[in-house]
C-alpha cells in the first residue's frame, strides 16, 4: 500500500492551497498595493493602469471621492479635501504646528478629528478608507477575497502611531499580519538580488525620504537574516516640507506676507511641479495664481538645504549607533518617491562616498518588500530568511525616586519580552503602581509616560520582602504589553500600551538627543537621587526602630541620634550628595550603637528562663 505524502506547513504547492497576501505602503502623498504572483512580487494597479493611489480623500455632502479623482479638488474645496492624512496619526491636536486648511476638532491632548461636510472624520477613519481602495483593487485584480495583509509604518512611529495604523487596517477590514518598518520593507525588497551565501556580512543604509517622513536604518544582511542594527528618522520632514520651504522662498520672492487657504493649495501645487521638474531640467517656471517666477538648481539646493542637512544629521548619529564607519558600508538604498529628486541623491552621494542604489522604483520598492514579507508571514514562502527589526526608543517603569529603570533598550531586536523583579518600598504595602516609561534620559521628569496601572492584593510583608515580577514584551508590530505578578500570592495585573496621542515634532528629536546631551548630568543626577532614596529608606526604618525600643536609650544618647536625623533631613533640599554622605556617615555612628543595643535586647529576650538541660536536651 502506498503512503500519503503530506507536506509541511507552507510547503504545499497546490494552487488550491495559495493563501492570497498582500502587502501595502501606506504613504503620506501616495499608497500602493502589491503581492507576490508566481514567485514574484507586483505592484497592482487600477482599472486605469495606475499604480500609485493618491493619498487622498474629499468628502462632499453627497459622495466621497478618492485618489486622482481627489486631487483636483485640493485647491476647489481644501477644507472637505484631506491630503497626507498620514502626519495626523496618533499625534494629539496639540503637536499639529504646520500649516493646513482643516478645521480640527477635539482635546489638545487627543486625536484631532476634521470637520468635513459628512461631519467629524478622524484620521483613523480617512487612513481606513485610503486602505479599503487598496484591498478593493487588490481583490479586483486577484479574483479572490484577500487572506491577510502586511502594511509598513515609518521606523520611528511610536506606540501610539503604530496602533492608529492597525486601527486603521481593521476598520478597513484587513486581516493584519505584521506592521512592517519601511526601510525594513525595502532591504527584503533588495534581498531578492543579493546573494544571501557571501562569506562577509554586508551592510547597508536605507535612507527613506518620502511625502512626510524621514527615516534612515542600518541593516546587516548575512546567511539569509535581515538584522536592524540601528534606525533613526523624523515623523514629520519629508516632501510635503521641501515643497512648504519653497512656498516659503516664492513669498519671500514675491513680497508677500500670508496666504489664504486656497492660495497657499495652488502654491503647493505649483511648488511640487517645480521641485520634480528640476530633476531633469536646469530650471523650472513657476506660475501661479497672478504670480510668475524662475526657480533654478543652485537656488533649490539652498532652499532646501535645511531639511536635507536635518536628514544627513540623522544618518550620522544612526551609524555611531551601529558603531560603523564609511567604509563599513557596502550600499546605500535610496527609498520614497522625495529620492527621485537630483538635489537628494547628490546629498546622499556626498556623504557615503558612493552611487545610491536604485535600481528598483523608489515609490515601489517598499510595497514589493511587504508583499514578499507577506508571503511568507501566510504560509506561502519556502524563503528560509528571517527578519529582525528593532524598538526605536528605550522602554523602562519608574522606580523610587522618580528614576527610570530600563527594560529594554533601544535598537533591541524585535519581538522581544523582558523580565525583571522589583520590591515594595514601605511596609505593609499592598499596592504597587507601576509606571510605564519611553525615553533615554534616568529621571521620569525628562522622559516620556505612556501609561500607569496598578497592581493590588500584595500581602503585606516587611519593606523589600515582596517579590514583583514585572514584563515587558514588545510584539513583532513594535506594540508593547506591561504586565506585573506578585510571585508569593500570584496576583497579577497588565496593560496594553495604546496612548490616545502620539509623539510631538520636538518630542521625538528630545528623547534621543538629550539622551547623549545630558549623560554626564544624568549620571550625577542619577546618583543624587539614589543616594537620597537610600538615605531616606535609612531614616524610616530608624524611625519605626525608636517607635519600638527608645527606651533602650540614654536622654543624650536619644538627643543625638535625633539631632543626627533632623541633619539629615536638612540635606536633602540643596541636593548636595556629598552633605547627604557625611550625614549619613554620621547618623550610622549613632544609630549603628542603637542597633546593637536592639540585637542584645533581642538576643537576652530568647535567651531568658532557658536552662542548661534545654540545650542539653536539644541535642
Amino acid at each position: 500500500m502506498a503512503l500519503l505524502q503530506i507536506a509541511e506547513p507552507g510547503q504545499s504547492s497546490a494552487p488550491h492551497e495559495h493563501r492570497i497576501a498582500i502587502g501595502i505602503d501606506l504613504g503620506t502623498t501616495h499608497s500602493l498595493v502589491a503581492t507576490v504572483l508566481s514567485g514574484k512580487a507586483k505592484v497592482l494597479n487600477d482599472q486605469q493602469g495606475r499604480v500609485l493611489l493618491p493619498s487622498i480623500v474629499h468628502y462632499a455632502a453627497d459622495k466621497t471621492v478618492y485618489g486622482d479623482d481627489a486631487k483636483t479638488l485640493i485647491t476647489a474645496d481644501p477644507k472637505n479635501t484631506i491630503v497626507s492624512v498620514k502626519r495626523f496619526m496618533g499625534r494629539s491636536k496639540a503637536d499639529i504646528k504646520f500649516q493646513h486648511p482643516y478645521d480640527l476638532s477635539g482635546e489638545d491632548n487627543q486625536m484631532p478629528a476634521f470637520e468635513t461636510a459628512q461631519g467629524r472624520k478622524t484620521p483613523v477613519e480617512i487612513s481606513a478608507e485610503i486602505l479599503k481602495q487598496l484591498k478593493e483593487r487588490a481583490e479586483d485584480s486577484l479574483k479572490n477575497p484577500i487572506n491577510g495583509a502586511v502594511i509598513t509604518v515609518p521606523a520611528y512611529f511610536d506606540e501610539a502611531q503604530r496602533q492608529a495604523t492597525r486601527d486603521a487596517a481593521q476598520l478597513a477590514g484587513l486581516n493584519v499580519l505584521r506592521l512592517l518598518n519601511e526601510p525594513t520593507a525595502a532591504a527584503v525588497a533588495y534581498g531578492l538580488d543579493q546573494d544571501s551565501n557571501l562569506a562577509q556580512d554586508h551592510n547597508y543604509v536605507i535612507y527613506d525620504l518620502g511625502g512626510g517622513t524621514f527615516d534612515v536604518s542600518i541593516l546587516r544582511f548575512s546567511q539569509g537574516v535581515f538584522e536592524v542594527l540601528a534606525t533613526g528618522g523624523h515623523t514629520a520632514l519629508g516632501g510635503d516640507d521641501l515643497d512648504r520651504l519653497i512656498v516659503k522662498w516664492a513669498k519671500k520672492q514675491l513680497q508677500i506676507d500670508t496666504l489664504d487657504d486656497t492660495e497657499y493649495a495652488h502654491f503647493i501645487v505649483a511648488a511640487r511641479k517645480a521641485k520634480e521638474k528640476l530633476s531633469d531640467a536646469e530650471s523650472a517656471d513657476i506660475k501661479v495664481l497672478d504670480y510668475a517666477l524662475t526657480l533654478d538648481r543652485p537656488t533649490f539646493e539652498e532652499i532646501i538645504k535645511v531639511a536635507l542637512d536635518k536628514t544627513i544629521s540623522v544618518c550620522k548619529r544612526v551609524m555611531r549607533d551601529a558603531k560603523l564607519e564609511l567604509s563599513d558600508i557596502q550600499n546605500v538604498v535610496l527609498v520614497g518617491g522625495s529620492t527621485r529628486s537630483y538635489a537628494v541623491q547628490k546629498a546622499v552621494r556626498e556623504v557615503f562616498n558612493q552611487e545610491p542604489l536604485c535600481t528598483i522604483n523608489p515609490d515601489e520598492v517598499v510595497a514589493i518588500g511587504a508583499s514578499i514579507t507577506a508571503n511568507q508571514l501566510i504560509g506561502n514562502s519556502t524563503d528560509g530568511s528571517l527578519l529582525l527589526d528593532v524598538t526605536p526608543l528605550s522602554l523602562g517603569i519608574e522606580t523610587m525616586g522618580g528614576l527610570v529603570e530600563r527594560l529594554i533598550s533601544r535598537n533591541t531586536a524585535i519581538p522581544v519580552a523582558r523580565r525583571q523583579e522589583f520590591t515594595t518600598y514601605q511596609d505593609g504595602q499592598t499596592a504597587m503602581l507601576i509606571h510605564v516609561i519611553q525615553g533615554e534620559r534616568d529621571l521620569v521628569e525628562h522622559c516620556r509616560s505612556l501609561g500607569r496601572f496598578v497592581l493590588r492584593g500584595i500581602p503585606p510583608m516587611t519593606a523589600g520582602q515582596a517579590r514583583i515580577e514585572v514584563t515587558y514584551q514588545v510584539d513583532a508590530d513594535g506594540l508593547l504589553t506591561v504586565s506585573a505578578k506578585e510571585t508569593t500570592s500570584g496576583v497579577h495585573a497588565h496593560i496594553d500600551i495604546k496612548p490616545s496621542y502620539g509623539l510631538s515634532d520636538s518630542d521625538t528629536e528630545r528623547l534621543l538627543l538629550d539622551g547623549f546631551k545630558f549623560a554626564e548630568e544624568d549620571k550625577a543626577l542619577r546618583h543624587l537621587q539614589e543616594t537620597k532614596v537610600e538615605a531616606k529608606r535609612e531614616l524610616e526604618a530608624l524611625e519605626q526602630a525608636l517607635i519600638a525600643d527608645a527606651a533602650l536609650l540614654a536622654a543624650d544618647e536619644l538627643s543625638a541620634l535625633n539631632h543626627a536625623k533632623t541633619q539629615l533631613e536638612a540635606t536633602f533640599a540643596n541636593d548636595d550628595i556629598k552633605a547627604i554622605e557625611q550625614a549619613v556617615e554620621q547618623l550610622k555612628i549613632h544609630s549603628d550603637a542603637f542597633a546593637a543595643a536592639r540585637m542584645n535586647q533581642h538576643i537576652d529576650a530568647a535567651l531568658k528562663g532557658t536552662k542548661l538541660d534545654d540545650w542539653s536536651n536539644s541535642n
